[in-house]
């Protein structure tokens, strides 16, 4: 674990208040947005520390939501679609809100019910710069499109014919 500052110490967990949720380092939080018309953002928390007046502050990995990236929401998006950015921020540990899973799209297609604290991630996202971890995306149908995990894939839009998720081959994901 990194070293703390003078006047400040690391701590292990940090209960949620009004919950009996306790957050540890590695998990992934909602946090409250200023303003309360928004989803709450979605974050991994790195690190917990307390200062000399035991305000506790979070070290985090910010997830961004599609919209939120350069180049913003496309077709084959889904609606619990987050990417890992190289965003990090201190905040303080009253803004949490509440836990989220955010599972790998692999595992996310594998749940049976989603929840509302269910979210995946595939790619991760360079905030600066727009760029995203992988830049390809495999495509499993004839229209060329990646798969969204809230479409049942059986037939594609406007079609009559399908692969039924055979591999086709990957397109490059380059928002710019």
């Amino acid at each position: 674990m990194a070293k703390t500052k003078p006047g400040k110490k690391d701590l292990d967990s940090y209960a949620i208040k009004g919950t009996n949720k306790v957050v540890r380092a590695g998990d992934c939080v909602l946090m409250r947005p200023s303003d309360s018309d928004k989803p709450p953002y979605v974050a991994r928390v790195e690190k917990i520390e307390a200062d000399h007046r035991n305000n506790v502050k979070v070290r985090v990995r910010w997830y961004y939501r599609p919209e939120e990236s350069i180049g913003g929401r496309r077709q084959f998006h889904g609606a619990k679609e987050l990417f890992l950015s190289d965003h990090y921020d201190v905040q303080s540990a009253h803004t949490i809100e509440g836990k989220c899973i955010v599972h790998t799209f692999k595992n996310y297609t594998k749940l049976e019910n989603v929840g509302a604290e269910d979210y995946f991630c595939r790619f991760e996202y360079k905030a600066a710069t727009g760029g995203f971890t992988p830049d390809r995306v495999a495509v499993y149908c004839k229209c060329e499109m990646p798969y969204n995990p809230d479409d049942l894939m059986v037939q594609c839009e406007g079609r009559k014919d399908c692969c039924n998720g055979r591999f086709i081959s990957e397109i490059n994901i380059s928002f710019n």
